[in-house]
């Protein structure tokens, strides 16, 4: 079983690292789920991630207190009104939509109802 939440962590690592350089994926959430899948596999890459300069910041924040730093959230909200944006420029279905603004919505107000970082 350890090796699978290594396998997983990993794996999130390399997607939240992808998360830096690609607008649309994001970073905090796969770093946050590597933390945890290293947190039941390996204490080393754990604590590697945890006190990383770059990477662990948003992760003690969020394990500390539920925070999400000013700078995030705005970047967050921009990143949901791109996709939001797109597709409504793909005129996709009212449905479809209307689904997806819901789903939006609910995550940026719970994004934005976190304690700021």
């Amino acid at each position: 079983m350890r090796l699978l939440w290594l396998f997983a962590g990993l794996a999130s690592v390399g997607f939240g690292v992808l998360g830096i350089f690609l607008p649309l994926l994001p970073t905090v959430p796969f770093l946050l789920l590597a933390a945890f899948c290293f947190a039941r596999s390996s204490e080393r890459l754990h604590g590697w991630l945890v006190t990383h300069p770059v990477l662990g910041p948003p992760i003690r924040d969020w394990e500390r207190s539920g925070a999400i730093s000013p700078r995030g959230k705005k970047m967050a909200t921009l990143s949901m009104l791109a996709v939001f944006g797109l597709s409504v420029g793909m005129e996709l279905r009212p449905t479809i939509l209307a689904v997806q603004a819901a789903v939006l919505c609910a995550s940026g107000l719970f994004i934005w109802t976190r304690p700021s970082a």
